[in-house]
């Protein structure tokens, strides 16, 4: 890459920053905007000098102007295309025929992924990967039941084999039984457990070698804020979702030098099928429950897409140095 270095423009912003520190020390001082101004004034210098020297302008040569000249990128392009860009990368994410896996997916393939979708919803998910395709981005579903260690053995070999890595692993799945412990069943219990807490040992288990054998990558797991403090009717979720923030900061620790980060994304009430199905659960009219569920200091529920953009964030080269960390997406809920 060539750098276009700009050397006036450089001595001119040093030439502000240091004239405002003599004027601080010398004690002069402008009678209509006062001392305090040049602190400010000179902060704000400070900051543009390090942008101009950490964030270049970048010549890209596939970016042409008409005349067939190189369009130089612009610091924001260079945040945005370089920082946020995941070209390239290939993720898998479970759950994805629907709500939080399904805005994932989408946006993650915009982000320039391409996207392994896991589920058991075979029509859903292929509608979602068919979207993702006509839109431009680049997709395929994988049928899964990640309770099974026969399938999660074999659809990471697939996916490995179909794409040569694996980048980013959101473990994503989740169910949920609104029961107390005594009204539970044992079969109620082991499957709100596997799909959330076992999924992600099986398949990050057969996902991390691969992920080593590339240099590092990033895995998110689902949890979620009744994994940080306790809920009503809701016994093996919560327990379920209290594992998964543990499991990632234990995974984050053992896998941190091998160059994966593991990070836990916590949401609150988010308008999905799985909240929707917890009023017919509980036998609450539907419209009652999600006003319920808005009453938080941001005074709505949330939507899918508020928790695909924390998960963008971890998987991209913004959080290079977040490992082992809870990101809550609850709209203020338990603040």
């Amino acid at each position: 890459m060539d750098l276009n270095f700009n050397p006036d423009l450089f001595r001119f912003l040093v030439f502000r920053l240091l004239f405002g520190v003599r004027c601080r020390v010398s004690g002069v001082r402008n009678t209509k905007w006062g001392a305090e101004t040049y602190l400010f004034l000179n902060t704000e210098t400070l900051v543009i000098v390090i942008c101009y020297l950490e964030f270049p302008i970048i010549q890209r040569s596939n970016t042409p102007y008409c005349n067939g000249e190189t369009q130089p990128m612009t610091n924001k392009q260079h945040v945005f295309e370089n920082l946020l860009a995941l070209d390239g990368k290939i993720a898998i994410i479970t759950g994805a025929a629907s709500g939080i896996g399904r805005a994932t997916a989408k946006l993650l393939a915009d982000a320039g992924t391409t996207v392994a979708l896991i589920d058991i919803n075979e029509s859903d998910g292929k509608d979602v990967t068919a979207k993702i395709n006509d839109a431009g981005g680049k997709a395929k579903f994988f049928h899964c039941n990640v309770i099974s260690d026969i399938d999660c053995k074999s659809v990471i070999e697939e996916i490995h084999n179909e794409f040569g890595r694996i980048d980013i692993l959101f473990n994503n799945a989740g169910v949920i039984h609104r029961k107390r412990i005594d009204e539970l069943e044992e079969a109620e219990w082991d499957l709100v457990i596997d799909v959330s807490l076992k999924a992600i040992f099986l398949l990050s288990r057969y996902a991390i070698p691969i992920m080593v054998e590339g240099g590092g990558g990033s895995i998110i797991n689902t949890g979620s804020c009744w994994g940080l403090k306790g809920g009503p009717q809701a016994a093996a979720y919560c327990a379920a979702k209290g594992g998964v923030v543990n499991v990632s900061r234990a995974m984050a620790i053992d896998h941190g030098r091998q160059g994966i980060r593991v990070n836990c994304v916590c949401p609150g009430d988010i308008d999905t099928p799985l909240l929707r199905g917890e009023a017919i659960e509980l036998g609450i009219d539907a419209g009652v429950f999600m006003k319920a569920a808005a009453e938080r200091p941001i005074n709505r529920v949330g939507t899918p897409e508020d928790v695909a953009k924390a998960v963008l964030f971890l998987a991209s080269d913004l959080s290079t140095w977040v490992t082992g960390s809870t990101i809550v997406v609850d709209g203020g809920g338990i603040a």
